[in-house]
This record gives structure tokens, C-alpha cells and sequence, in this order.
């Protein structure tokens, strides 16, 4: 079954448009060797919990979330500054020197500075910090939907030939990833093979919250990332490009805003570091401030808080892929920023490139740009020369990225929210061939394994081909990755000729198959190019020379998508090859028409 197509998004703080989950669920606290104040595993990097002078009954309106930040290691002088200051501390990381302190105190950050041994202070947000923080909901867990859909190479997979990869490697399942988002969807059948439960948690409002389903989406947005990454293959629903690999969920959404703070993304980073994740995906910004700049005293504090975090999951071994933006904006030659902070009032500003997106253009963070369905940058993507890394499919236009949604349903999604998940596929496929491979090393191979790009005739593409402001070293090629070759294809026909299908009407358009003696191969490919509104109304065959019909999908009557660009593999062995062969389009319904743009048989 699918959902509607979904148009592109705004966002990447983050790329999502979809409703959060509605009423929550109760479930134990799983046991097992976490640190009982904060349920991270014990150790120095532990968020060790205070108990919060507010409860959620005794929530004070005027709570804000702070970070104190002092010299890494014993943190007990600057949580004892904390309380004596009339704030509460709510969370602290020893091992990177970062208390996360609330207060109602209007005077509370201004106290904190003088402080000795205080080096930054900051509030995260221009709002209250909600009563929820206190006594976390836990998000529902949907019901889950079965699928018609069958595994397919969609284009953004044949673009970065994640296809051919796994014919090579699917990917290790003693590499894990981590999707650092809205929450994943642990049940969807294209995620449940491959979910690490016993590695996922929430950190929304900047603690972790290791109870069962803590973990999960509160949108649609992460589940749909995680699909990218390693959606099974399974032969049903889509697959992800390192389906083999495991994928754990960082919550780090708050429910109802739906916005990533500063000490949400510092829990999560310390938590990747701990937990060993080789790779994290990063599909959004740092609320409330789209850039943090050095020279505002909170924003200085959210700058070094979250750089620390990042540096310690890398320390750790621990890669981070993250989105470059749908703004089209060049983020080499910042100047102005409107949109926030995005919690409250956003103001016009002035900003210069001493200003930065977080966590995208932090140091040792890959920085991933957003491409079509071809050598083109998508038309939302940002830019910036020496900013970008690489590129991979985001979609654009008729071109979505279809991918995994709660409630085991699938649906299209635009943005460097989805370019960003196919890099971290490939980095995890990289991970898993040379399992000693160091954050730095992979980051370097993405890069060198890419395929260069030229820039376009636009002006603000500036560079190389071999490096640019649009792609940066290119667009990534997971069979490169992981050293695999392309096969030589066997003989490819084709049919361009436009074939009309009207409303409640079967269609067929043929292909002449000479000079190919045998049988056909049991991994016949059929390319198609249908140009339909609602594609819910249509049956698709192929109709074999001697007349025997092969399905090839039929669409679901609630997809309400637009078009169908699909590569199908059919075992036609028991075929002859040479003959006419057909593709049949059956139009079930009324008011949506198209035709059939063109179709291929590769033998």
C-alpha cells in the first residue's frame, strides 16, 4: 500500500511536512547495562541526570534550556554554579565539558558567565522548554499496513548504481548507522530486519531516553531516511542502497514542533561516540538558528557544545553525513539570514560566512548536496564552493525519492534530506568492505570514488569539474565504493514512440527482439517511462512473444503519484528471445490519462 506523493519540502530543519504520531503508548524500560540516571552506558561521556528541580506537574512557564560549557572532565563546579544561580541542571556530558542547565531566570545566563572556570553560556532556544521535557510521551506506534509493492531499481539507486553494488556487498550487519531525526518506524517491514532496538533512544529535549518505542517517528521524515539507508532486501516494498547493514534510530525531534536544539543534537552525537556507530545521517539544522554565529554569546555556546559532541563521536569512530539545505543558498557567501530563529519571531539579519549551519558545516562532517535525475543540481539544493563534498540524488520535480513511511507505507520526498541518506548508505557499504577504516579515511574515499560533475552555465557554479560549488567532488557511485565493476550489459532494444492511454483502456507498445539467439535470461531488464497522472490506475505487463504475460506491478489504488520511471527484472528463461514482445498498460479508472513516453528490454 501507498500514501500519497509528497510534495517537496521546505525544510532540512528538516525536510519534513507530515503530521507527528498522535496519542502515545506505555512501555516498560527495557533492562539491560545503562547508566540508571540517564539510561547512556556507563562511563565518562555518561549524561549523567540531576533531578530536575521542576516536575511536569510543577512545570514553571519561562523555563529556558541553556548550555554551560567549562573545561572537559569534572563538571561538578560549574553544575554546583548552575543551582547556586537559580537554574537546574538537567544533563551534563563530563567528557566534552557541557552542562545542560534550565532556568527561569531572566539573569540566569548573564550570572553564568562570570563564573570562573565558566568559558560559554548560551540558551538553546528563544522558547519555553516544553513541560513535556520532564515527563517525556512516548510516541504511538502506527499499524502497519502490508504491501503489493515488489523491489524494484528505482533511479536514484541505478544513478548512484547501488543496483549493481549489491550484486558485490549489501553491506555488513556489524556495521550500524545512526539516524539522527524525527524517529524511525522499528516495525515497518522494509526497516524491522535490519533495526537495532537495543542501540535506538530518544534524546529530544537533550537526555536520553532509552524506553522501548522512545525511538520512534514522530513525523514521517526519519522513517523515510532510514529506508534509503538499508531498507531490507526482501523482495517487497523499495531497498535501501546498504541493505544489509543495521540501522538504529536518535530521536532528536521534539514532538509537536518537531525541532532538532542544540542539546538534542549534543546527546545524540554522545551517544553515536559511545555506542559505536560507524555512521550517523544528519537531514537537518540546529534549531532555532538556521546559522550560529561566534559573535552572539548564545550562539558561540551552541557552536562549541555541538562541535565538541561532533568531535567526540568522531573520536570515537564515528562518521557524520549531513545535508547541505534547501534554501539554494550559498553557503560560501553568506550575507543575510530571515528565517530565524524559528521557534518564535525570525528577524531579518546580516551574516558573514564566520556564521555557520549546524551540524553541516562543522570540521570532519561530510557535506551533502542535492541532485535530479541527472548531471543536474536540484533546484532547491545549497551550494558553496569548498562547503559541498559531495552529491547524490535528492529528487526534484516528477523525480521523488520514494522511500519507507510509518505504518509499513512508502511515499516520494525532495530534498538534501534525502540526498544526505544515500551517501551514508555508501559510506556504510565502504565501512563494511574495510571495517578498520577511520572516519577521516571514509570521508576521503567518498570523495575520491565520486563521479566528477561539471558545473552547469551558471555563475555561482564555480571550480572544477573535478570539484565545484554544485557537486563538489561529484555525485557518489557505491559500486566504485566498494571496488565492484559494472557488468556489461547484453543486448538493449527500445521503443520511443509515444503510445496514448486514455481512461478504462488497455494499451500495448512493441519491441522487436533480432539477433539474439536463446532464450531470454532469467534477469530480463524492462525499463519504463510512463508518463500518467495518478499512477494508482494502472496494471503493468510485459507480454513474452509467444503471448505468455508477466505482471510487472500493479499500482496500488491509493497511489496517487504521478508517473512511472522503473527499471523491472523478469525470469523470462523459458522464452525465446527474438519475437516481438509488449509492454501492456491497463488504465483502470477515469479522469487520470497519459501515455507511455518509452520503454527498453535489456538482455
Amino acid at each position: 500500500m501507498t500514501t500519497p506523493r509528497i510534495s517537496r519540502h521546505r525544510l532540512r530543519r528538516p525536510l519534513l511536512s507530515v503530521a507527528a504520531a498522535g496519542a502515545a503508548l506505555a512501555f516498560a524500560t527495557p533492562a539491560g547495562a545503562a547508566d540508571l540516571g540517564t539510561g547512556l552506558p556507563p562511563g565518562p561521556a555518561a549524561a549523567r541526570a540531576a533531578t530536575p528541580a521542576q516536575s511536569a506537574a510543577g512545570w514553571a512557564a519561562g523555563t529556558r534550556s541553556y548550555l554551560v560549557i567549562t573545561a572537559p572532565g569534572d563538571t561538578s563546579a560549574a553544575r554546583n554554579a548552575v543551582t547556586a544561580n537559580g537554574g537546574s541542571v538537567f544533563a551534563h556530558y563530563d567528557a566534552i565539558g557541557v552542562v545542560v542547565a534550565h532556568s527561569a531566570s531572566a539573569g540566569f545566563a548573564t550570572a553564568m558567565r562570570s563564573v570562573t572556570g565558566v568559558q560559554k553560556v548560551g540558551a538553546t532556544r528563544t522558547s519555553d522548554v516544553p513541560a513535556d521535557a520532564y515527563s517525556p510521551t512516548l510516541p504511538s506506534a502506527p499499524p502497519q499496513s502490508t504491501t503489493t509493492l515488489t523491489e524494484t531499481a528505482r533511479w536514484d539507486m541505478t544513478r548512484i548504481k547501488a543496483d549493481k553494488a549489491w550484486a558485490v556487498s549489501t553491506g555488513s550487519p556489524s556495521v550500524t548507522v545512526g539516524v539522527l531525526d524525527t524517529g524511525v518506524d522499528d516495525r515497518h517491514q522494509d526497516i524491522a530486519p535490519n533495526f537495532d532496538a537495543a542501540d535506538s533512544l530518544s534524546c529530544a529535549y537533550g537526555k536520553a531516553d532509552t524506553r522501548a518505542g522512545a525511538w520512534r517517528d514522530v513525523g514521517t521524515h526519519g522513517t523515510h531516511v532510514a529506508g534509503t539507508i538499508a531498507a531490507a532486501k526482501n523482495g517487497k516494498g523499495v531497498v535501501g542502497v546498504a541493505p544489509g547493514v543495521k540501522i538504529a534510530s536518535v530521536r532528536i525531534a521534539e514532538p509537536g514542533t518537531s525541532l532538532f536544539f542544540a542539546e538534542n543534537t549534543i546527546c545524540g552525537f554522545m551517544w553515536a561516540g559511545d555506542r559505536g556507530f560507524d555512521v550517523t545521517n544528519n537531514s537537518y539544522y540546529t534549531d532555532p538558528w538556521m546559522f550560529n554565529c561566534p559573535d552572539d554569546p548564545d550562539q558561540a555556546a551552541i557552536i562549541e557544545g555541538v562541535s565538541r559532541a561532533q568531535e567526540y563521536a568522531e573520536g570515537k569512530g564515528s562518521l557524520q553525513v549531513a545535508a547541505a539545505g534547501n534554501s539554494n543558498y550559498d553557503l560560501a557567501n553568506k550575507r543575510t539570514d530571515s528565517s530565524s530563529p524559528n521557534d518564535s519571531t525570525p528577524v531579518n539579519r546580516t551574516i558573514t560566512n564566520a556564521c555557520v549551519d549546524i551540524p553541516t558545516e562543522l570540521p570532519g562532517v561530510v557535506t551533502v548536496a542535492a541532485m535530479g535525475n541527472g548531471n543536474i543540481k536540484a533546484s532547491y539544493s545549497n551550494l558553496g564552493r569548498d562547503v559541498i563534498d559531495v552529491a547524490a540524488p535528492g529528487g526534484d520535480g516528477a523525480y521523488g525519492v520514494y522511500s519507507t513511511l510509518p505504518g509499513g507505507k512508502y511515499g516520494n520526498m525532495n530534498g538534501t534530506s534525502m540526498a544526505s541518506p544515500h551517501v551514508a548508505g555508501v559510506a556504510a557499504l565502504l565501512k563494511s568492505a574495510d571495517p578498520a577504516a577511520t572516519p577521516a579515511e571514509l570521508r576521503a574515499r567518498l570523495g575520491t570514488q565520486a563521479t566528477d560533475i561539471a558545473c552547469p552555465s551558471d555563475s555561482r557554479c564555480t571550480g572544477t569539474t573535478a570539484k565545484n560549488a554544485f557537486f563538489g567532488e561529484g555525485q557518489v557511485d557505491a559500486l566504485k565504493a566498494i571496488g565492484g565493476t559494472v557488468p556489461q550489459p547484453g543486448p538493449y532494444f527500445e521503443n520511443t514512440a509515444d503510445v496514448t492511454v486514455a481512461d478504462n483502456a488497455t494499451v500495448e507498445s512493441p519491441i522487436t527482439v533480432t539477433g539474439v539467439t536463446g532464450n531470454a535470461p532469467a534477469a530480463l531488464k524492462v525499463g519504463v517511462d510512463i508518463k500518467h497522472t495518478y499512477r494508482g490506475d494502472l496494471v503493468l505487463s510485459l507480454v513474452a512473444p509467444d503471448g505468455t504475460v508477466y505482471a510487472l506491478e500493479d499500482f496500488a489504488d491509493r497511489d496517487s503519484g504521478d508517473d512511472v520511471v522503473k527499471t523491472y527484472t523478469v525470469d523470462a528463461s523459458s522464452e525465446t528471445a527474438s519475437g516481438t514482445w509488449k509492454l501492456r498498460v491497463r488504465d483502470t479508472a477515469t479522469q487520470d490519462t497519459g501515455r507511455i513516453d518509452t520503454w527498453n528490454l535489456t538482455f
